[in-house]
């Protein structure tokens, strides 16, 4: 057997279950795989359905532009239907989103704008605002507008939840995923419901969204709003695909209890996923109280680990953002561990001659150098020794004509691995400089000190 194209291969994902993550729920929680769609995304089966109801209404027409706002996956979704049906395409996206995802956006030959995240949707900046602006002016195109168009929530209904419901033999008593457009818990939920009224359909938002407060009060609090890192779910308005009347609960998770989730589902399930889906199991086990031993509840992956490498899977990004712990040795943890050291300078007026004898009095191998109390350079032995290979008179000259690039700065809390990724042959050393203006010297012997301990 075989397909006629990939974008037969979309739907029918598998349901795994999910053990070690979680620890402490009663429940049997069985996951989603979402990511097994060719565009490792859930938004590959509504951005196809968009595309096709599109076509059918007359407002997509051969060699057309789809054009969208997207934090990616829609994107994706889009594009590589547009391959195979002959479209162009253009997205507009925000700068909070992953370099991957708009690196794979590209990819597959789509144009791809990127647009400020700290301003109103009404703002002429805004990646909604400038989207509909471009579907305005492109001749022919199409603006897929997944947050209102109501394919969105219908593919989930027609595909997602008969899937879940199949697979679980009607079992499903909850169903749990991220809300950003609405379309996948809406539309899914709604049809476990038209089988089983009693199943529960919770949904997981984000601090700094409106969601929660909205469902339970009935109140759009623009205090609610404020920039949060996580992504694909939450929003600052409220999208047509978010059907409240099936959504029975929104909880919240906070960025670091999605973005450390996210790392722990690849570590303990050995499933490589994305931020939201962090998102959903974090989620998840803030309510596992009101779970009980019989209850089977499907969480949905919606997409891929490959989008956040930069991010959620990197411990530098995580450390800079106070999401992890300082496990590992950083600058900070290098200099506890090594004798209280005076940083010596020397400035770029002086001579080589003083500075070789700097170097042999204090029997250290290198000088960071200075002009005005500023550092400007350094001098090393090596740079001593060329200089005097090329002109013996070199000893005479000032330093500022035989001074080499200053060592790189880092911060306290710059980990070992970066620090080393910086030690080379043209530098055998780091500067750090605290907020004071004191400043330190790590060089490569500090660091196999730090390492030995």
């Amino acid at each position: 057997m075989w397909y006629n194209n990939i974008l037969e291969t979309i739907g029918n994902t598998p349901l795994v279950k999910l053990n070690k993550v979680t620890d402490g729920i009663k429940a049997t929680v069985l996951a989603k795989i979402e990511t097994n769609n060719p565009g490792n995304s859930i938004k590959d089966r509504m951005a196809l359905k968009m595309i096709e109801d599109a076509e059918q209404a007359g407002f997509l027409k051969p060699g057309g532009t789809i054009i969208e706002g997207t934090s990616g996956n829609t994107g994706m979704g889009l594009a590589i239907a547009a391959v195979i049906k002959g479209y162009k395409c253009i997205f507009t996206t925000t700068d909070k989103q992953s370099k991957e995802k708009v690196d794979a956006l590209r990819a597959f030959g789509a144009e791809v704008i990127v647009c400020p995240t700290n301003v109103e949707p009404e703002d002429p900046r805004s990646y909604y605002s400038v989207s509909s602006r471009l579907q305005r002016e492109v001749p022919n195109s199409w603006k897929a507008n997944q947050y209102d168009n109501l394919s969105n929530s219908m593919a989930n209904y027609e595909q997602t939840g008969p899937e879940i419901w199949e697979q679980t033999n009607g079992k499903v008593t909850h169903l749990v995923a991220g809300v950003g457009t609405g379309g996948t818990l809406s539309g899914a939920g709604k049809y476990l419901k038209e089988q089983n009224p009693n199943i529960k359909i919770w949904g997981i938002d984000t601090y700094g969204s409106v969601f929660k407060k909205y469902k339970e009060t009935g109140i759009f609090d623009k205090n609610e709003i404020y920039p949060y890192i996580t992504e694909g779910i939450g929003e600052d308005f409220l999208p047509q695909n978010v059907d409240f009347s099936v959504i029975d609960h929104f909880e919240k998770v906070t960025d670091k209890d999605a973005a450390l989730m996210t790392r722990e589902i690849a570590r303990k399930e050995g499933i490589f996923a994305g931020n939201s889906c962090g998102s959903v199991v974090a989620g998840l086990l803030q309510m596992k109280d009101q779970l009980k031993e019989d209850d089977l509840v499907v969480v949905i992956f919606h997409d891929h680990g490959t989008r956040y490498l930069g991010k959620m899977y990197n411990d530098d990004w995580l450390r800079e953002r106070g999401f992890l712990k300082d496990e590992k040795l950083t600058a900070k943890s290098i200099l506890q561990n090594r004798d209280n050291q005076e940083i010596v300078t020397i400035d770029s007026d002086k001579s080589v001659l003083e500075a070789i004898n700097t170097i042999k009095s204090l029997n250290i191998s290198q000088l960071p150098v200075t002009q005005q109390g500023m550092v400007v350079g350094k001098i090393t032995e090596t740079d001593i020794l060329n200089s005097l290979l090329e002109n013996p008179a070199a000893k005479s000259h000032k330093i500022s004509e035989v001074m080499t690039k200053p060592f790189p700065f880092v911060d306290i809390n710059t980990s070992i691995e970066k620090i080393s990724s910086l030690i080379s042959k043209d530098n055998t050393a780091v500067l750090l400089e605290y907020e004071n203006g004191k400043m330190e010297i790590i060089t490569q012997f500090d660091i196999i000190s730090a390492m030995s301990v």
